[in-house]
């Protein structure tokens, strides 16, 4: 009899235990997968961890963290591919493009939607600079090539750090100030006044520079207002040097960071103000427009300007 009563007493007490092992389970679930267990789990970024295995990279996002990536689902990958002419193949294979590409998505912290610094200057592992700013409904991207994407998800929580999904891959910037004036039409006489001037090489350096950039119906006001031809003003290489000078701060300010209503000093030494409408008042108070904002450079950041601004007589 009592060998009964202990058989029943030990079957529900290996009852109860089995129900509480049980009860542990369900109390904890599975933990959060790393930066790399997120995007293997999702369909959308199967490109994107082929990528990131071809670059060597897994390891490095599966790191501690914090860091942020922001996540090319295949869709933009594909549409990659047919923007530079490859095969995911041959981008797969290209190990310094793809890894300098990747970086370029990546923060060495962990910037959740909220804490996104809207329209500053934002620096990923890859070096260089991309921003973020708000459109409408939209948070869009402008990379160091000024494409644009969307951030299409937020958020996504990653045990190393958080995932925001984007419609296009971002590239990292190709070309410096002086090299962005040349690919651009309405800055065909700056370039000139550039080269006259000598100035190719202090724009090219590492900077970072800001250019206030007159375009070409500018200098043709400027002309006029001063009576003078464009051979003329070439010519006058003194001159030419204090203008261009004028227009340049050493140091990127972007749109956002523009100290309105402060005098802002330039490489030539004088300075000028910027008012809340983005309307700057010279040295010799002529007012002229921003017309265009953060065109990004690998060196800097251009503004468009409709007028050429001028330093003290």
């Amino acid at each position: 009899m009592i060998s009964k009563w202990i058989r029943i007493l030990a079957a529900v007490f290996t009852a109860t235990a089995l129900s509480a092992c049980g009860g542990d389970d369900d109390d904890h679930p599975p933990p959060t997968p790393n930066i790399v267990g997120t995007a293997q789990a999702d369909a959308r970024f199967s490109i994107l961890v082929e990528a990131v295995t071809a670059a060597g990279l897994g390891d490095a996002l599966s790191q501690p963290g914090p860091l942020t990536v922001f996540a090319p689902t295949n869709d933009a990958f594909a549409a990659l591919l047919a923007e530079l002419g490859l095969t995911k193949a041959q981008l797969l294979a290209d190990k310094p493009l793809l890894t300098a590409v990747l970086q370029y998505h990546v923060l060495g912290s962990r910037v959740a939607k909220a804490q996104v610094p809207l329209g500053k200057a934002i620096t990923p592992l890859a070096g260089g600079i991309f921003k973020v700013d708000s459109v409408g409904s939209d948070l869009v991207v402008t990379d160091g090539r000024n494409r644009t994407a969307k951030i299409t998800a937020t958020d996504v929580a990653a045990s190393n750090g958080v995932v925001h999904v984007i419609d296009k891959v971002l590239l990292p910037p190709n070309r410096n100030i002086v090299q962005t004036a040349q690919a651009l039409p309405q800055f065909s006489i700056l370039v000139e006044a550039v080269v006259a001037a000598d100035l190719v090489g202090a724009l090219s350096g590492a900077g970072p520079l800001t250019v206030f950039a007159p375009t070409d119906t500018a200098f043709a006001a400027l002309l006029t207002e001063l009576g003078t031809t464009k051979a003329a003003l070439l010519a006058n290489k003194p001159l030419l040097t204090q203008v261009l000078t004028y227009h340049v701060l050493n140091s990127r300010v972007l749109k956002a960071d523009v100290p309105v209503g402060s005098a802002i000093t330039t490489l030539q030494g004088g300075s000028f103000s910027v008012d809340a409408t983005l309307a700057i008042t010279d040295a010799r108070n002529r007012k002229a427009a921003i017309t265009g904002t953060d065109v990004l450079t690998s060196n800097g950041v251009v503004h468009v300007i409709d007028k050429v601004i001028l330093p003290a007589p």
